[in-house]
This record gives structure tokens, C-alpha cells and sequence, in this order.
């Protein structure tokens, strides 16, 4: 499997995005990475429509140095897990250390807490387009934006492309 020894942190909150949350977990698994779902607490959380996933760690437990890359779905869940500070470090400091971060759907709103998406040309879905032109990012309307290792896409449909640059930057 190509990514066999790889570590990859799925971040979760309530109010996820089904799709843009599972897909990655069980494709990632499906390559061979070792897959968590983190969440602000370690417990279990609802999506949207109420369907269960499991945090297996807290944010207070993960360290940078123990994963490859992050992948931050969208839903309303970004609005939570933006509420919690070691989150919010989490991924600015896996964005500083130059490991994948990849944001989906309102994703993008842990980009903007996270402050790190001054000056780079992102993606997402259309109604937060203002809060990250207003944190200093270009926004574009395309199916994926890869800039550095920032890799970022809109909306569930896109989800096959997102993988494919997800799985492309942890294989280099």
C-alpha cells in the first residue's frame, strides 16, 4: 500500500460533513495510513444528519510529530473545532512544519483561525469565500488548490480530486 506508515489526523466535531469526513478516513485506510480522528474531546460525535463518528484522541493529546498530514472536513463542524485553542494550534503548527493540510467545504475556517493562509490562493466552498479573502488568501473557484502544502477543495463532489492531491503529497 502506498502510504504504509503514514500517520494522518481526521479532525471531527458535531455538525460534520458525512461525506467530506468518512471518505477521507477510509480512503486514507484504504492506501495504508494509520488514520485518527481527533476531536476537541475525546468522545463520540454527530454529523449533520446524526450519524456517530469516534474522536480517538483529544486536540490535548495529539503532538505534530506524531502525524504525516491533517485533513480538516467541512460541514458546520470547522465552527466548532476552531472553538478549541489546541486545535487551532494543531493545524497551524503542521501548516508551519510543512506537513499536508487539507481543508474541504468550511474547512477553510480553520485555515483562517489557524492563520495560515496570508498570501496563498485556496479554495472552498462558496459562502466562506469572504472570511478567507479577509485572513489574506486568494480564493478561486476550482475543484482543488494545492499551494505549498496547504491542498484545499470546495464541496463533496470534489472529493475524488482532494484524495488524489492528499495521497499525492504524502507519497513525495
Amino acid at each position: 500500500m502506498s502510504l504504509s506508515g503514514k500517520r494522518v489526523a481526521v479532525l471531527v466535531a458535531d455538525l460534520y460533513q458525512e461525506l467530506e469526513f468518512w471518505y477521507p478516513y477510509l480512503r486514507l485506510k484504504e492506501e495504508g495510513a494509520k488514520v485518527v480522528a481527533v476531536g476537541p474531546e475525546k468522545r463520540e460525535y454527530k454529523s449533520r444528519l446524526g450519524y456517530p463518528a469516534q474522536a480517538e484522541l483529544a486536540a490535548a493529546q495529539v503532538r505534530v510529530a506524531d502525524f504525516d498530514a491533517v485533513v480538516i472536513p467541512g460541514g458546520y463542524a470547522p465552527d466548532n473545532m476552531r472553538r478549541s485553542p489546541a486545535l487551532v494550534s494543531f493545524v497551524r503548527e503542521m501548516t508551519e512544519e510543512g506537513k499536508p493540510v487539507a481543508a474541504i467545504c468550511h474547512g477553510g475556517w480553520m485555515l483562517c483561525s489557524a492563520r495560515v493562509v496570508k498570501g496563498k490562493k485556496v479554495t472552498s466552498v462558496s459562502a466562506i469565500r469572504d472570511d478567507l479573502e479577509n485572513a489574506g488568501a486568494t480564493w478561486v473557484d476550482e475543484e482543488i488548490v494545492r499551494d505549498g502544502n496547504l491542498i484545499t477543495s470546495r464541496v463533496p463532489s470534489d472529493l475524488p480530486a482532494f484524495l488524489r492531491a492528499i495521497i499525492t503529497a504524502l507519497s513525495e
